[in-house]
């Protein structure tokens, strides 16, 4: 059951593991000596060493299971906000292309934003999800290394913020809704993506997408950092898996400016002052829902974690496009407009 890459936290699951891997080895080494002629398969010999039978063996892999899955449940529901985003960033968990392949049928890639080239940080394409035709926008990390490196880890350039708008905009055009998927630790800093206006490309995106004149639904499936993440993110639904994270900036970043340095103990606090799991971004009401996610995270179970995004997301889009489009645009405005918004009290 043992997987090579593992969380700290998860520790207390390791050992479990580890006793239901010796335990299945035992077992079958009992068994397959059972085969013998006039022996019945499975049934256990007379015990005359003490040694434990295969019954014995039996009952206690299904209380180890047992004991995992007890320990598991734990485990993801007590997360603290430092291990939800090492969650947000499992090697394992499903990307834009691994939920565009599960949800869609009929994808049809588009690349470029007719300006400068075409940035893989952010995949863009028509297809359905269930019957509905939508244009689907997502950022992707990529998995091996040099994946990783082309698509520089998620953070996009201006050229693919600009590539999702001009697709966003011919998705208008033909009254088709669209399905934005956002994981990223930010848009990428480098020289020549400021020399490109990459904080211009992210200020036009957050403009045109509050007036694009079709439903927009956007999920934050893992990372969603800073004006990366919003870059994709006006939409007229905002939902977030259970274990992802959506903040102004990462813990990281929060910890080297306050503390001057990023370490355990500095990162854990930037997480909790930051208010960044889908449960504080619902109380803050920046989301609309938390999606829940499969017993330990999308990582352990991608076909279930699909199969619950489909069925918000679809939900979604029928309520939406049942919508006048004038109200639509109207209430994502003044969604927008409301967050961050306060009242000063009178000093008693």
């Amino acid at each position: 059951m043992a997987t090579f890459y593992q969380l700290d936290f998860e520790k207390p699951l390791r050992d479990i593991e580890h006793q239901i891997d010796a335990t299945e080895a035992r077992l079958k080494e009992l068994r397959s000596g059972e085969g013998t002629p006039g022996t019945p398969p499975f049934v256990d010999p007379p015990d005359v060493s003490g040694a434990p039978t295969a019954a014995q063996l039996t009952r206690d892999l299904e209380a180890l299971r047992e004991q995992h899955g007890r320990t598991l449940r734990d485990l993801y529901s007590h997360l603290s906000p430092w291990n939800v985003v090492r969650v947000a960033r499992h090697p394992d968990r499903p990307q834009g292309r691994d939920f565009i392949s599960a949800l869609c049928r009929e994808f049809c890639e588009l690349h470029g934003d007719r300006r400068f080239g075409d940035d893989p940080a952010i995949v863009t394409g028509f297809g359905r999800i269930d019957s509905i035709k939508c244009l689907v926008v997502a950022h992707q990390k990529g998995k091996k290394t040099s994946e990783k490196l082309a698509c520089h880890f998620g953070c996009a350039h201006p050229e693919g913020y600009r590539k999702a708008l001009k697709n966003m905009q011919l998705a208008e055009k033909f009254g088709v809704p669209i399905v934005t998927l956002v994981d990223t630790p930010g848009a990428y800093p480098g020289i020549g993506a400021e020399q490109r206006g990459q904080a211009e490309a992210i200020a036009v995106n957050l403009r045109e997408m509050s007036r694009l004149r079709t439903p927009i639904v956007s999920v934050v499936i893992g990372e969603g950092g800073s004006g990366g993440a919003l870059g994709i993110a006006v939409a007229d639904r905002v939902g977030m898996l259970a274990h992802a994270w959506y903040t102004v900036i990462s813990p990281e970043g929060c910890a080297a400016i306050l503390w001057k340095q990023a370490n355990e103990q500095t990162n854990t606090a930037a997480a909790r002052a930051l208010r960044l799991t889908a449960r504080d971004n619902l109380e803050l009401g920046i989301i609309d829902a938390v999606i829940p996610e499969p017993v330990g995270g999308a990582h352990r179970d991608p076909p279930a974690a699909v199969a619950l995004l489909r069925e918000w997301i679809v939900a979604q889009l029928g309520e939406l496009r049942s919508r006048p489009i004038d109200e639509l645009v109207a209430a994502r405005y003044e969604r927008f407009r409301r967050l961050g918004s306060f009242a000063e009290a009178e000093a008693v």
